[in-house]
């Protein structure tokens, strides 16, 4: 993995460029959170990194900074309904296509952290494996879009304190199985992903 000052710039140089990023996917309630930003050629900050790799109080430290001096950031939001009825994959791919629909700028190429993507417009695109980790844009849209589906999660903790949302933020930890197991589903659970263990049964 890229070493903080190892992160690159850019993909391909002398353009608009964006990076996209997700946050959410494998979680068992809850939306799928993407972002799209353009940071401004030559932006560095030293602790910016995959948000996956620095605290929560570093995350909304640089969510500031990166809203702040990009030249184009924009968050995109599928709901589990959604999730359920066109799939993970697909819903990932759409609330990117939404966050670039936000920007303010065309990007003129698109960086994708992972391996699958749908062409977005007529705008050429990467898809980076690990991405979040190698370059700058990658990782300042894992920030956004985990701190953002983090907020939303808190709210809906707020909602069902039941479940932990607030710790777990709706992954599929061994409390929140254990309290879908005693509480039953809630209509922001993703009912097509296996909510239970194998060892756990709900009564429907």
């Amino acid at each position: 993995m890229s070493k903080l000052n190892e992160l690159q710039k850019c993909f391909k140089p002398e353009v608009l460029e964006a990076g996209c990023d997700e946050a959410g996917r494998g979680c068992l309630a809850g939306p799928v959170v993407a972002a799209a930003v353009i940071l401004p050629e030559g932006f560095y900050h030293p602790s910016l990194n995959d948000s996956k790799q620095i605290s929560e109080k570093k995350r909304y430290e640089l969510r500031g900074i990166i809203e702040k001096s990009a030249l184009a950031f924009a968050v995109g939001i599928i709901d589990n309904h959604e999730i359920d009825k066109i799939n993970i994959l697909k819903a990932s791919i759409m609330a990117m296509h939404k966050a670039l629909d936000g920007l303010k700028v065309q990007p003129q190429h698109i960086i994708i952290d992972g391996n699958r993507f749908i062409k977005y417009k007529n705008i050429p695109h990467q898809c980076i494996v690990k991405g979040d980790s190698k370059y700058l844009s990658i990782a300042a849209a894992s920030i956004l879009a985990k701190t953002y589906r983090d907020d939303i999660m808190t709210e809906l903790h707020n909602q069902h304190p039941e479940y932990l949302w607030l710790k777990n933020k709706g992954y599929p930890t061994k409390e929140h199985r254990t309290a879908i197991k005693r509480f039953g589903t809630t209509s922001f659970h993703r009912m097509t992903f296996r909510l239970l263990d194998e060892q756990l049964t709900l009564n429907l």
